[in-house]
This record gives structure tokens, C-alpha cells and sequence, in this order.
């Protein structure tokens, strides 16, 4: 059972997804698939999310030039659960990869000095974070079952930025028109992660 105002959320980003006509759908996600994708990658959807993926699955796009991915939007139907990983584990990759070149978070406890311990603890500390979700590209949501209107994180490494103030919201700043007179006040709510917003 999906909470009822997620659930409208998720919907009224894929009605709004549907509207900008710019990329391939296919029939949403079923309870067995959910089911199925929770089980393997071990995390849940938060409700929005949830719902937005049982209304319909993007599966294809035209990538922009110098995208990441050929295909930006995370087939969980039918992609490879190898690729599917990867893009689950990219926001701690890319935390990982500031460690290397120095960076430390303040809360953990003192870096080691040698460089292999300082990345063991860094994967411990990573572990219990929240899971983020990709939504397309390096454009991600928390997981948290029934959890909803989250602000869209995109995640460069340690540059993280809102790049919609709800799942709604972000569908329309990344593939429709919006009014510059939109409201624009993204709320972070994702622990250790909401750190990095700019």
C-alpha cells in the first residue's frame, strides 16, 4: 500500500513526465517487480518514487552529449543488475573518490594517515548513510518505504545540488518549461547527505 499523498505525487510526476513526451514509457511496474527489485538491491522505493514507477517505466531517452550513461533512465524491469549497482552505488563512489583526494567528513572519527585505512573506515562510515535511489541519471531519491517529496538530489561526488523541490517538481525543471516566478525553496532532508547541498 503506497501512502496516498506519495502516491499522488508519483503520479502527478509521471502525468507531467507523460506530458513533455520525451522518452520511451513502458507499462509501469507491478507489485512482483517491486518486490523483486527491493529484494535484490536490498533498499525500498520511497512512495513517490513507488508510484511514479507503477504509472509508467522510462526506459529510453536521447543521452545528451557527454552524459554518463546512453541510457539515462534505470531500466529495473530489464537492465543489468550489474548496471543497476553501479548507479545505486554512485553517490558513495563518488564520496569515496573525495576521500582519496582528501576529503573527511568532520563527524567520523580522526583519518587515519594511511591512505587504504582512511578509505576502510570512510566504507564504514558510508555503510550506514541512506541509500539514495537513481530517478535518471545522476539524479537520485532516498529510499525509505512511504517516505515522499523529498527534493531531487543530482550527485557529482561531494557537489550535490536540488535539482527539483519534489519528484514533481524536478520533472518539470529537467523536461518541461518552467515559470521563473516557480517556487524554489528545496527543503534537504536526507541525513549525511544534505550536508553537501549548495
Amino acid at each position: 500500500m503506497i501512502d496516498s499523498d506519495g502516491a499522488r505525487l508519483g503520479a502527478e510526476a509521471a502525468h507531467r513526465l507523460a506530458l513533455a513526451d520525451c522518452c520511451e514509457m513502458e507499462t509501469g511496474l507491478n507489485e512482483a517487480e517491486f518486490r523483486r527489485i527491493e529484494t535484490t538491491f536490498g533498499f525500498e522505493f520511497s512512495a513517490d518514487h513507488r508510484a511514479f514507477l507503477a504509472a509508467g517505466l522510462p526506459v529510453a531517452s536521447e543521452p545528451e552529449e557527454g552524459a554518463t550513461w546512453d541510457q539515462p533512465w534505470p531500466d529495473w524491469r530489464h537492465g543489468d543488475p550489474e548496471e543497476l549497482r553501479y548507479r545505486l552505488e554512485w553517490p558513495v563512489q563518488g564520496v569515496l573518490s573525495a576521500v582519496e583526494n582528501g576529503w573527511w567528513e568532520r563527524a567520523w572519527e580522526p583519518r587515519p594517515s594511511d591512505e587504504s585505512a582512511a578509505l576502510k573506515v570512510a566504507k564504514q562510515e558510508l555503510a550506514q548513510v541512506p541509500q539514495l535511489v537513481p530517478v535518471y541519471a545522476h539524479r537520485f531519491l532516498p529510499a525509505a518505504r512511504g517516505a515522499y517529496a523529498h527534493p531531487v538530489l543530482s550527485m557529482w561526488g561531494t557537489d550535490i545540488v536540488c535539482y527539483g523541490n519534489d519528484l514533481a517538481d524536478y520533472i518539470d525543471r529537467e523536461f518541461r518549461e518552467v515559470d521563473e516566478d516557480a517556487p524554489w525553496n528545496p527543503q534537504a532532508t536526507v541525513d549525511f547527505w544534505k550536508e553537501f547541498i549548495h
